[in-house]
């Protein structure tokens, strides 16, 4: 639209907003929106910049709509590489939301599902390096829990909005029995009819799991 790419990331933040309620009303447990990708750091300092400005306002800003859904906040990637000016707000969104349980909304943020790979591998080769653990110990719900989404199930139905086809290195480990609908909206622009519509599908589709 002739607009600076910040722009896009603002009207992104209603479309967040209409997600939430759209699940909230329909009693949908757990979401998660890829919010800041590690691939995302390629991007300008300009528009890093205001994106986690954007991301701090707008945290602090929605903590009412939190509180009011009963919905636990929880941020999900390398902490490491979290900006310090949006650290603090996330750690103190967590701390705030722990004890609600009627929605779980996870952000995932400075996330990468193959980084998220090794990084468990990485865990598993500590935990044999110390002997805490034999090979023979090693199966998928031990694997599971060395990942950064170690306690939230699998997605059942992943939407990517844009056109793309693709899942952009989100969620690789988790989603090998997800379904997946891809919308030729842009994320802005997502609509309650366009979420209606995926769930639909969703819910004609078969999912026997390989049986």
């Amino acid at each position: 639209r002739g607009l600076m790419p910040w722009d896009g990331h603002k009207a992104g933040v209603g479309a967040l907003k209409r997600v939430v309620e759209f699940c909230s009303m329909r009693a949908i447990k757990y979401v998660s929106f890829y919010t800041f990708s590690l691939e995302n750091f390629k991007r300008s300092a300009d528009e890093q910049f205001f994106l986690f400005d954007l991301l701090a306002h707008e945290l602090e800003a929605s903590m009412p709509m939190f509180i009011e859904q009963k919905a636990r906040v929880r941020f999900i990637g390398d902490r490491e590489k979290f900006p310090d000016r949006v650290k603090n707000v996330c750690e103190l969104v967590e701390s705030s939301t722990r004890d609600f349980s009627t929605i779980y909304l996870n952000f995932l943020f400075c996330y990468g599902g193959r980084q998220e790979i090794i990084d468990g591998v990485k865990s598993l080769a500590k935990a044999l390096q110390d002997g805490r653990l034999q090979v023979n110990d090693i199966h998928e719900d031990l694997f599971s829990k060395m990942l950064w989404t170690q306690d939230i199930p699998d997605p059942e139905l992943i939407i990517r909005t844009g056109g793309a086809h693709r899942l952009s290195n989100f969620l690789l480990y988790q989603a090998a029995y997800s379904e997946i609908d891809f919308i030729d909206c842009l994320w802005p622009d997502i609509t309650e009819q366009h979420l209606g519509e995926a769930l639909q599908r969703f819910e004609q589709a078969r999912r026997n799991f390989g049986k």
